[in-house]
């Protein structure tokens, strides 16, 4: 890979991270709701699940998809649920750090990986890196090149939205304000969830 290709490609991993999406508004409220420490697993479950995606699309597994319509629907819907339920679980969430049910908890490594496989914005991220910036002379090593670039700049830039969170806590110990920020979190959400319908 010469330096044109890297910067573009580190360009393009950094403006698709940073930006909002499903991943950074939960990592925004599981941050301000539990801090950034219990935080940490969702936000390396991001960068590890997208990760595993990245090489899985390398190696055809998104084009399979893609090309068969019933299961791109099917991942598609169920991406859609889950986003509701999420956006749902968020606006009902009353506390900073304590909640009052034992059942509030930020989402582990393992949901947080599984679920860039729904994640409509994950899927467009993986798939337009691979096509850009995959060789075509050197598919596999640079495919694993683009893996590994795309995901050390992802990491950072979604610790970035659970540390702002964590940040707004003070902030959000009124129990209205909270309830407002909850709302607003979880309607973004919802609305991002939606737009994929249009898709």
């Amino acid at each position: 890979m010469n330096i044109e290709t890297f910067l573009s490609l580190s360009m393009f991993s950094f403006v698709t991270s940073i930006t909002p999406g499903p991943n950074n508004i939960m990592l925004l409220a599981s941050g301000m709701n539990f801090g950034l420490k219990r935080t940490m697993p969702h936000a390396l479950g991001v960068s590890l699940g997208f990760f595993v995606m990245l090489v899985a699309v390398g190696l055809g597994v998104g084009a399979l998809i893609q090309s068969s319509e019933v299961v791109y629907n099917i991942l598609k819907y169920i991406g859609i649920i889950y986003l509701l339920w999420l956006a749902w679980k968020t606006t009902i969430s009353r506390s900073v750090g304590s909640p009052k049910d034992g059942n509030e908890k930020p989402l582990t490594l393992l949901e947080a990986a599984l679920f860039q496989w729904v994640n409509p914005k994950a899927w467009m991220m993986a798939v337009s890196g691979m096509a850009l910036y995959t060789e075509s002379m050197n598919p596999y090593s640079s495919m694993l090149i683009v893996a590994i670039i795309f995901s050390l700049i992802n990491f950072p830039c979604v610790t970035i939205w659970a540390m702002f969170g964590s940040e707004l806590r003070e902030r959000l110990k009124n129990p209205q304000v909270l309830k407002k920020f909850n709302l607003v979190m979880g309607l973004l959400l919802a609305a991002s969830a939606i737009s994929v319908l249009f898709q």
